[in-house]
């Protein structure tokens, strides 16, 4: 892939561009052996590829520049705007939608916000696109100040983009490098995108995180799907479960699954994918994982949970106090880049667990995990590229007591 942006030195992000897309996945491969290589049983399988440019589904544009001729990009050294609405990673669905959405800027007169003179109320511009093309947009705004003349230009806006499902404006008052604030207002009816990888229909709420390769997730659901198939559990805890993407693919007849998740809008997100699906015995709660599963196994679980424990997709976050869960037979676990801590100690001295399923974002997170589980054995493992034209990847590790 070549980029006109980082020739002219505009955007170095992508740090392996113009480095040959079959070499970076290799290079890749062989990292995650090297920092894993102390376990020596483990099968690695091909590693999944990706397409090399146009696979981001959402793109996170700071808007510099002027009213009259806004910028949607990054901001250079000088806090000034460098425009990258052509940007190659992009999926071509978004990149076609970046002149409407600079119009609009002009339209609705949002100024876009000055970081050195800390003054204007547009920030950034997050858009996502969904494998079936309809898009969810949100406008991140210093205040309610403009919100009343998106409202009033909106119409004019879908009639451009009647594509466009999802609109909101999220509010970031405070001076600070930040994508978002706490503040979400829905600028319509919808407050849902459907996200439909195979055969699993995910949902995706204005503030919920979604893979940003649809491509790739959509490998990497179906292949842990096929290993919890494989290790039939009665039980599955999916812990920093998201918008449900790994728990929806664990859902069996007779198999519990509890999906936890410290984000309340992608816990209502995995609640709504659940019961459009129609899945039965999968519930999700908004709680911190790392500390979830530890206490909640020192409250007495140990119940298998009945028919009428109130189990299942139609359940909220409120109910578990009077819910007996059982301690699951799989854990599976997608943590952050900083891996899952304290949570490794948990499942080393929870002899319940009898196989885990870790999908890390950080090799070497995952290596420090690993090492401290060594009543587990890693079997299988597959480096799941989600991010060309970077060093990062995904890697899915299966293991077993």
């Amino acid at each position: 892939m070549r980029c006109d942006y980082f020739d002219a030195g505009l955007c170095r992000a992508c740090s392996l561009m113009g480095v040959p897309y079959a070499q970076q996945l290799a290079d890749k491969q062989r990292a995650a052996e090297s920092t894993l290589a102390e376990h020596t049983g483990l099968a690695w399988l091909d590693p999944v590829a990706s397409p090399e440019s146009g696979y981001r589904n959402k793109a996170k544009m700071v808007v510099g520049g002027s009213v009259a001729k806004p910028t949607l990009g990054i901001l250079d050294a000088a806090q000034r705007g460098i425009d990258l609405r052509g940007c190659g990673l992009h999926d071509a669905r978004l990149t076609g939608v970046m002149p409407v959405l600079a119009d609009f800027v002009g339209t609705a007169r949002l100024e876009p916000y000055d970081v050195v003179a800390r003054r204007g109320e547009l920030k950034l511009l997050l858009a996502t696109v969904s494998p079936d093309g309809e898009l969810l947009l949100r406008f991140v705004l210093r205040s309610q100040e403009s919100v009343a003349r998106i409202r009033k230009h909106l119409p004019a806006l879908r009639t451009a983009l009647p594509q466009l499902r999802v609109v909101s404006a999220n509010l970031l008052p405070e001076h600070r490098a930040a994508i978002e604030g706490e503040t979400e207002i829905l600028l319509g009816d919808e407050q849902v995108l459907p996200m439909r990888l195979g055969s699993l229909e995910l949902h995706l709420r204005p503030q919920g995180f979604f893979q940003t390769n649809s491509h790739v997730a959509e490998r990497l659901y179906a292949h842990a799907g096929e290993w919890i198939a494989e290790l039939d559990p009665a039980s599955v805890w999916d812990l920093y479960c998201g918008v449900g993407g790994f728990a929806l693919s664990a859902a069996a007849p007779g198999r519990d699954v509890v999906g936890i998740e410290l984000s309340g809008e992608a816990i209502a997100a995995a609640q709504s994918a659940a019961r459009a699906s129609g899945v039965d015995g999968v519930r999700f709660e908004a709680a911190d994982a790392t500390t979830w599963a530890p206490g909640t196994a020192g409250s007495g679980v140990g119940a298998r949970a009945g028919a009428g424990a109130g189990v299942g997709a139609h359940g909220d976050a409120g109910t578990r106090a009077s819910t007996a869960l059982t301690l699951p037979e799989t854990v599976i676990v997608n943590p952050p880049r900083r891996g899952i801590g304290p949570l490794a100690d948990w499942l080393e001295r929870t002899p319940e667990v009898r196989s885990v399923v870790y999908s890390s974002c950080n090799v070497d997170s995952l290596a420090r995990d690993l090492r401290a589980m060594p009543s587990f054995t890693a079997r299988a493992a597959r480096v799941l590229d989600m991010f060309p034209q970077t060093p990062h990847s995904e890697v899915l590790v299966r293991l077993e007591r």
